[in-house]
Parts: C-alpha cells; structure tokens; sequence
C-alpha cells in the first residue's frame, strides 16, 4: 500500500510540474512578443521532457536502492556516455538554433544609429526620454507630443530613443519591446503592432527621484484612427501657433 501511495504522488507531482510549465495561450500584440512568447514555448517543449525524465530516473532510483547499504560503483558504460553526450549536444544545438532564430531577428535585435533601410510605409518616431517624462516626435508627419505615443496596427515601427540627462529606457512589457535610452547616443527599437489596444510605456532604469512616475501610453489603433489623430495634432499645433503669434502681435502693439 506504501508502494501505490508512494508512485499516486510522483504522478501527481509530475503532472503539477507539466501544468505548471504550460505556457499561456495569450495572443501576442506585437510581432517582437510573438517570437519572444514562440521561443519560451519551444525552450519549454524541450525541458519539460527532460525534467520529467530526470524526476522519474531519480524516483526509480530512490525506490530500487532504498535497502542497499552496500553500494558498489557504476561499471564503465561507454555506450551510455556516448549516447547521453551526443543527446546533450543535439539539445545544445536545438536551444542555440532556436534561440538564434528569434534573437537574431530585426523585430528583437537593436542596433545602434539610424537604419538606412527603413521601409516606405514605415513609421518613424524619435523617442526622447528625459527626467521625468517622454517625448515623442514624428519627423515625417511634423507632429511632436509628450503625452501618448500613438502607432498604427499592421505597419513597420521604428522607434529611435536616445536620452537627454540620465540613463532611461522605454520598456512596454505587454509588447515585448525594451530599449535603454542614453544620452548621447541612439538606439534604434523595431517592431509591428499586430492589435490595438493600449499599454503602458514605464521607465526601467533607476533614473532619479522621479523614477517611479516616469509613466506614459503607448496607443496602438488602426490606420485611419492614426491619420486622424495626425490631423488633429496638425491642427492643434497650428492653432497654437497662430494664438502665439497674435499675442505677440498685440504685446508688440502696446509698446510706445
């Protein structure tokens, strides 16, 4: 009776640890977090197989020799080294390829400066953080705001984050997107957003006293709501322009 009792709990323990790595179902937002999410899944797929062998071998092991107190050493199997080497390596070599392939991919790696390769129907944003708050400029639609930074779904983001003061980053967890901001130089971030929605833009590195409320949005809606929004910021800075500029005709009028 000990003997099932004993097995019942290795099974249920397996079974916690399988369910337990399960990964989420949850679709990704970004084509950067659907790589990120594909290579946890397959690193998973991987171990999973393998930490099951390792417990249920170290069970065996623990039930078989529970009454020897006399052991004796291994004998010398070299069928076995070869095999658990040559297994080893062809796990090695899945998790590198794997690995590789996500890593090394544009919408996950980051490179320095400006890319000279940007698509025509891509966005260009330059993202400027500084304490404590970010600023987001759109150079070919000669828009500039500090509040949201809104993207389109469904087209190529390029995002170049550079740093006015201090060490900053633009960190969007749910889009798998993290970038260090530093003064001086610039970072180039790529992605394409694949759902609207909004999520939050936050600050990952210790840059101050403010730190903790360096917070901004990052609204991803659909193309015709972008161009909208362009038009209003548009509009909305001409209107501003103009107010300017009749106050300071009217500061100028009064002079003697």
């Amino acid at each position: 009776m000990t003997r099932v009792r004993r097995g019942v709990v290795a099974v249920v323990v397996l079974l916690s640890v399988v369910l337990a790595a399960t990964p989420s179902t949850v679709a990704a937002s970004s084509v950067t977090d659907q790589l990120i999410r594909r290579l946890n899944r397959q690193l998973l797929y991987m171990a999973v197989p393998i930490a099951v062998l390792v417990e249920i071998i170290l069970i065996y092991t623990l039930w078989r020799f529970r009454g020897n107190d006399e052991p004796r050493p291994t004998r010398e199997n070299r069928q076995l080294e070869i095999t658990w080497t040559v297994a080893t390596a062809l796990v090695l070599l899945f998790v590198g390829t794997a690995s590789f392939h996500a890593l090394a991919h544009p919408s996950v790696s980051t490179i320095d400066g400006e890319s000279s390769d940007v698509p025509d129907d891509a966005v260009e944003v330059d993202v400027t953080a500084e304490q404590w708050e970010y600023a987001f400029e759109y150079p070919d639609a000669g828009v500039a705001t500090n509040e949201t930074l809104v993207l389109p779904e469904n087209r190529s983001i390029y995002l170049s984050i550079t740093a006015e003061d201090v060490v900053h980053s633009v960190h969007v967890p749910e889009l798998g997107l993290k970038q260090d901001a530093i003064p001086g130089e610039t970072n180039l971030l790529r992605t394409e957003l694949t759902g609207t929605g909004e999520y939050r833009l936050y600050c990952a590195e210790l840059c101050g006293v403010g730190h903790s409320g360096m917070l901004s949005t990052v609204e991803v809606v659909s193309e015709d709501e972008y161009e909208a929004w362009l038009e209003d910021q548009r509009a909305g800075e001409a209107d501003n322009e103009s107010a300017t500029d009749a106050t300071n005709e009217s500061s100028g009028g009064d002079e003697p």
